[in-house]
Order: C-alpha cells, then structure tokens, then sequence
C-alpha cells in the first residue's frame, strides 16, 4: 500500500493530529475546570459550569488514550522511553484525570458550603495540574531529555522530576496553561448565559492574549538561547528502527531550520499567533462560535509548531544526542504500521461522526433556570 517511508510520516501525522484533537477536544474540559472557581460565583453558576463539561469530557478524554496507544503500537522505544522517564510527572497527569470525575461527582454529594468549596478547588486542580504538566514536557523534549540505551538497547533515564522544571519548559507549562484557559473560556462563554458567559469571555481574551504574548517569547527563546537537534550523518528512511549509528549535532537556532527547508510550516505558528489574536477579538465582541473556532485554530497551530520545529525527532537525547530517537529509527516495523493503518482507515471516521453526533445532540447552552428546576440534577 504504502512504502516503509511512506507509513513513517503517515504515523508522524496521525500522532500529531491525536494530539491536537486531545488539545482541542478535551482542552476545553481542562480549561473549563481550571477556570471554575473564579468565573463562576454562585453555587448555581458553578453548577451551570460543571454541567457545560458534563456529557463530552469523557468521550473528549479518549483522544490522550487514543494518542499513547498510537505510541505504543507505532512508536515503541518513544513510549517506552516517555512513560518511564516522565513516570513521576504523569501520575500527576493521572492524578489529575482522577480527580475530575470524583469532583464532580461528588461535589453534588451534599449542600455543605464547605464540602462544595474544597471540590471546587480540586475540580481546578484537576484541570491546572494537567494542563501545566503537558506544557512542561513538551518544552522538556525540545531542550532534550537525559537518557540513552544500554548495549541491549535497555532505556536508561538519568533526569528526575524536579530536572524537568527548568525555566523554560516552566515557559511551555504557562503557554500550556493560558491557551488551556482560553479553550476553556470560549467553550464555556458558548455554553452559558449572562454574568458566567461574560466573565467567561473576558478571561478567555485575556488569556488569548497572553497566549499571543508568551507564545512569541519562547519562539525568541528558542532563537537565541535554546541548542536545537539536528542529524549530520546521511539517513535512511527505510531503515531498520535503531537509534544507534548516527550523528546528531546541537545549535543555537537550530529548532528554526524546518522553517527554511519547508516554508509552510510556518503556518502552523501563524495559526497559533492569528488564531489567538481573532479569538481575543471575538470573545470581546461576544461571537462566542467563531471565538471557539479561532481558540481551536490557535490551540492546533501551537501544538503544530512544536511537531513541525523538532522533525524528525520525536525524542531528543540531551545527555547523549545521537541516541535520539526519531520518525526514522524509532517505528514499529512496515507490516505492522501497514495493519494499524487499515484499522485507522476503518475506524477513526467512525469516531469523529459518532462524536460529531454527540455535540450534535447535545449543541445549545446550560441554561441557570434548568439547573433550579431540577433540584435533584446529578451535578
């Protein structure tokens, strides 16, 4: 069907868009958690919020399980390398996916002031902690993690968490954070009504904006103080997957080399800049549908730049560059891509129309007077 080359970048793509789905998808959730306890001011309000999330996050949830099985099959020493050298911070993330559900559920538990108070926080937590920890690791792989292989090809990590919170992956986990909130904002100005809907839309366009502010920070700090990777030695792309037997090299800059070999790259980071200015405009002037579609612009295009900037590595080595692993030398093998590509053929349209059905159903706000009208509502 496709040549072992072919598949490799076929795979590359699949991986990003499950990344920006997640980002998109399941954004939103975060965002509305994290912004939770200061939008929403009356037990009503918070009601409304939680229940602006309540149908979808599950399923919105799916795209991050969809994306490490991605990992998995299609990427074996990148998972392997990922989930045991970030471990610590991703039952962070785990905890963080717990806690979402049990705040909602369990908020509604009983009328306490105080009760309601401490599961709203966590419910915020729920939706920071997550949020500031993918930023963080994406900006982790573009500096570079410490690790390399043994003779056996065994994964040996030398970094700890507290190594992963340099200042400028600390920059990526508050890039993370404000675009999140955003997402956040936008869905929920969208799904709300009044006073909720309008501080709603005045957080999201400031958070746009700092979006706009932060995101072209760190594209400075990657030009002038950041070493980039990139390979020396010549490259098969049909190759067998090892990530021995090749020369990689680091510079000042050298993040920004794929911008001049393929031009249109740069739309990935126009998207995310454009997408973040359009959605400030619009949550201020109250279009709340075409603010959330400028939101999601932007949140793929940020997402897009970090992809598009470190190709073709998918993992760099700090403490050993040329054991990075990358689109070449780190895929599972031609015939097993091959399969898991029919599968994603078959079943990944299967996905989106189920899902587009779902919001389908489920479009228009949460309104505060159906919320009073059912005192026994789950949430």
């Amino acid at each position: 069907m496709f040549d072992y080359m072919t598949l490799r970048l076929i795979w590359w793509g699949i991986l990003g868009l499950l990344l920006v789905g997640f980002a998109v998808m399941d954004g939103f959730d975060l965002g509305v958690a994290m912004l939770h306890p200061f939008v929403a001011k009356t037990d009503v309000e918070r009601r409304v919020s939680i229940n602006a999330i309540g149908p979808v996050w599950e399923g919105n949830q799916v795209w991050f399980i969809l994306g490490g099985g991605a990992a998995f099959a299609a990427w074996p020493p990148l998972y392997a390398a990922s989930f045991s050298g970030f471990y610590l911070a991703m039952l962070l993330v785990l905890l963080g996916f717990i806690l979402r559900p049990v705040a909602i559920v369990f908020r509604g538990k009983r009328d306490g002031l105080l009760w309601r108070k401490v599961w709203d926080w966590l419910f915020f937590v729920s939706g920071f902690l997550p949020s500031l920890l993918f930023g963080v690791a994406f900006g982790n792989l573009l500096l570079g993690a410490p690790f390399h292989f043994d003779a056996s090809l065994r994964f040996i990590f030398e970094g700890s968490l507290l190594g992963l919170l340099r200042p400028f992956p600390l920059l990526c986990g508050v890039i993370s954070v404000v675009m999140i909130a955003m997402q956040g904002a936008a869905w929920l100005a969208g799904k709300s009504q009044g006073a909720l809907a309008a501080r709603a839309r005045r957080i999201g366009a400031l958070s746009a904006l700092a979006l706009v502010a932060m995101f072209l920070a760190a594209g400075l700090w990657i030009a002038v103080g950041v070493e980039g990777y990139r390979i020396e030695s010549p490259v098969d792309p049909a190759g067998p997957s090892n990530p021995f037997g090749k020369e990689v090299m680091r510079g000042t800059g050298d993040w920004l080399l794929n911008y001049a070999r393929f031009p249109l790259t740069a739309l990935a980071p126009a998207a995310g800049l454009i997408g973040a200015l359009v959605a400030a405009v619009l949550l201020a002037a109250g279009v709340n549908r075409g603010a959330l579609l400028a939101s999601s612009v932007a949140t793929a295009g940020v997402v897009t730049t970090a992809g598009f900037s470190m190709f073709p590595f998918l993992l760099p080595s700090s403490s050993h560059p040329g054991q990075s692993l990358t689109v070449w030398d780190a895929s599972s093998s031609e015939r097993t891509l091959g399969l898991m590509l029919v599968a994603v053929i078959v079943f990944l349209p299967i996905v989106l129309a189920y899902t587009s059905w779902v919001y389908y159903v489920l479009r228009g706000p949460v309104t505060e007077a159906a919320i009073e009208k059912g005192d026994d509502h789950y949430y």
